[in-house]
């Protein structure tokens, strides 16, 4: 039965990440993919507080499921990411393409390390 709860948790994120990509990159006039930014780094956020609320005992196995492998699963999206930087690149905005590598690494580490010492903070 847990892989319905990854199953459902891929339903939400699928059409969440499409969405939220369309929703940011339309306010945007730039080559740089701002909307695979944002879900990448607010998935990271969202693991990290989910992570910090499973390690203090406030979730349990079967919302990591859900919202970890299910929801941040399909909304975050290294392949598009990839593919994107390399679009950038083949493209000849190399600069764009070495930003949104160094920016998406960074800020998803930060986010995910932010939501884990937020959930820490909440239910220490």
């Amino acid at each position: 039965m847990n892989w319905l709860l990854v199953v459902a948790g891929a339903v939400i994120g699928a059409p969440l990440r499409y969405l939220t990509d369309r929703a940011v990159q339309a306010r945007h006039d730039s080559v740089f993919p701002w909307g695979t930014y944002v879900v990448n780094v607010s998935g990271c956020l969202v693991l990290g507080l989910l992570t910090g609320a499973v390690s203090a005992g406030a979730a349990g196995p079967q919302l990591r499921l859900l919202l970890g492998t299910g929801l941040c699963g399909a909304l975050t999206t290294y392949s598009t990411f990839s593919y994107e930087t390399l679009r950038l690149s083949e493209a000849g905005s190399g600069i764009y393409a070495a930003v949104n590598v160094v920016a998406s690494v960074a800020a998803g580490l930060a986010a995910a390390f932010a939501g884990a010492w937020f959930a820490g903070v909440l239910w220490a």
